[in-house]
């Protein structure tokens, strides 16, 4: 299926502009997963206690010809506030690398419509982000490249895209909600393949447990409109962390890096809470962790 069907455009002289109907996007499976994060970042956005500021995602909502309300329902505040909650978690993690780094490379694979790099960038970093061709058809659509910002077409799998990255300066790596939709051989594989090529650098990634995907794989996680989220071959319980590092012997540290507490009693207390709980730990929907590399 094509990535995008149609852009209605109109010259304004200084180039040119979206029309009425914006940006036509059809996208199926995983790929399409790329507008529910961005209708569940939007949604939390727009509210006036949010735990997130991304104008970037509301306007790009806004600009999208897609029917976001009737594929994935009005947004649930609690749903919405729990992506927002675990996409700070990433953006604290880049900003640490930047801290450190402020010159390093952050590379960012399969992160679709994010658009951290307008809520975290230092104006001097540089950012690769590694798509399929598909979503970096919409990608480039939608947030053109720039000067230090780049869409790359391959998929994270492919590992020649490590050839596009100088590490003179730092790199971190983020696979946010990527890992899940591969099998397990490929999770192992392309982490193997970061900790052997960036040593020094860091991979932040997150992970659903086994449960979260088991009923994914037996096609029970569905909105009431229908939408069918994809399989997620790959789940990891918050217990099993520390397998991580059996994937290649440059990994020398893996954590949990935990979601900052957000609004209400759910976020603000009980979530927290249920990290140190043996019983509960594991029926986290997402867990975010880093593994850093020798």
């Amino acid at each position: 299926m094509e990535a995008m069907e149609s852009m209605n455009r109109v010259g304004d002289g200084n180039g040119t502009r979206d029309g009425e109907g914006g940006l036509r996007v059809e996208l199926s499976e995983v790929p399409e997963t790329l507008l529910w994060n961005l209708y569940m970042r939007a949604a939390e956005a727009r509210r006036a206690r949010t735990v997130l500021d991304d104008p970037k995602a509301v306007e790009l909502v806004d600009r999208v010809d897609y029917p976001f309300e009737e594929t994935f329902g009005t947004p649930s505040p609690l749903l919405a506030q729990g992506h927002a909650l675990r996409v700070r978690t990433f953006d604290t993690a880049v900003r640490a690398f930047l801290d450190e780094h402020p010159d390093g490379t952050v590379v960012t694979l399969a992160e679709g419509l994010e658009t951290q790099f307008w809520r975290v960038d230092n104006g001097r970093a540089r950012w690769l982000c590694v798509e399929l061709p598909e979503t970096a058809e919409v990608r480039r659509a939608l947030l053109p490249d720039e000067e230090r910002r780049r869409t790359l077409a391959r998929s994270a799998l492919d590992l020649s895209w490590r050839d596009e990255v100088d590490p003179a300066r730092g790199v971190l790596i983020t696979a946010q909600g990527l890992l899940m939709y591969l099998r397990p051989t490929e999770v192992k594989d392309l982490i193997a393949g970061c900790a052997e090529r960036f040593r020094g650098g860091a991979l932040v990634f997150d992970a659903v447990p086994r449960w979260f995907s088991a009923r994914t794989m037996r096609g029970e996680m569905r909105t009431a409109q229908g939408y069918q989220a994809p399989p997620m071959p790959w789940g990891m319980d918050a217990g099993e962390l520390p397998k991580v590092r059996t994937a290649h012997p440059a990994i020398t540290d893996v954590r949990e890096v935990p979601p900052p507490r957000g609004r209400g009693f759910y976020y603000g207390a009980l979530a927290p809470l249920m990290r140190w709980l043996p019983a509960v730990r594991n029926l986290r929907p997402t867990m975010t962790a880093m593994a850093r590399f020798s």
